[in-house]
């Protein structure tokens, strides 16, 4: 009996796995959260200094893999067990072992959301390839959902390979044919490009970010162009309302910038799961 067969036989088990593999992806996903943007931000200060023809920096270059991770407060070394996920939090009273540094609470949050994604992903499409590219999807989302939150940018690091991983599988079909695919990723560009264009003729303000375009075209890429328009809508709305009570609950002050890559992957995971049965109910 291979693996597919016993998860087949034993959804309890599947819907498990999926579940303790969310966690543990979710501990690798603060990783990327935290060092993508530094590593990229020394990439751009090593290309300025190569075109100005400055001598380059020594100290070693950060990868996702070095050096080991440690407190930024103290340089603690994290050991093993203080790294479990959600687990070492509770342990350690969401403090560093050593210096009694509150570790933010974004760390275990992201490892709850990542692990409660992967099994509704699980639950939706059950032991198919659509749960596995589906998952791949829900992670890269919410790693480039955080780094927007706190960066105000989508990595092209994640967000153009994953839009071409949507290209390729729709030659199988998994979600979306390939003329579908490759119209929706045209389309998804173009759609928020020219919305880009004419805030920006008329106001002389860039409303958003060419990350934005991308991401958009990603899900076209994914689930075809009939599920963008559910997507623009329901990106739209869910940031005027969040925007809104940001603005009225925390003081937000209405000229910094909100991103908008979140609301467009909420919007994008929700179609992914029930983005057909909303177009039918709208239809009927």
């Amino acid at each position: 009996m291979n693996i597919i067969d016993f998860f087949l036989q034993q959804p309890a088990m599947f819907y498990t796995f999926v579940t303790l593999l969310g966690l543990t992806i979710g501990s690798f996903l603060n990783v990327v959260i935290y060092r993508l943007p530094l590593m990229l931000e020394a990439d751009w200060k090593s290309q300025c200094r190569e075109l100005l023809q400055q001598s380059p920096q020594t100290e070693d270059k950060m990868t996702l893999s070095r050096p080991a991770s440690s407190c930024p407060q103290c340089h603690h070394k994290i050991r093993v067990w203080e790294n479990i996920p959600l687990i070492s939090y509770l342990l350690l009273a969401g403090k560093c072992s050593n210096c009694k540094t509150p570790i933010p609470i974004q760390y275990p949050l992201v490892e709850l959301l990542t692990a409660l994604l992967s099994l509704g992903v699980a639950l939706r499409f059950g032991v198919s390839l659509q749960t596995l590219f589906a998952l791949m999807l829900t992670w890269s989302l919410i790693a480039m959902s955080v780094i927007d939150l706190h960066k105000l940018i989508l990595p092209d690091d994640i967000t153009l390979p994953v839009l071409w991983l949507g290209l390729l599988i729709s030659l199988f079909s998994v979600f979306s044919d390939p003329v579908n695919s490759i119209i929706g990723a045209v389309a998804g560009y173009l759609i928020l490009w020219s919305v880009f264009q004419l805030f920006k003729l008329v106001t002389g303000k860039e409303g958003m970010g060419y990350g934005d375009f991308k991401l958009l075209a990603l899900f076209g890429a994914w689930f075809g162009w009939e599920q963008l328009p559910l997507i623009i809508i329901l990106s739209s709305a869910s940031g005027a309302v969040i925007g809104i009570l940001m603005i009225a609950m925390t003081k937000h002050q209405r000229d910094i910038p909100i991103p908008f890559g979140p609301y467009l992957a909420i919007a994008g995971w929700i179609s992914m799961i029930w983005g057909d049965q909303i177009i039918r109910w709208y239809l009927n």
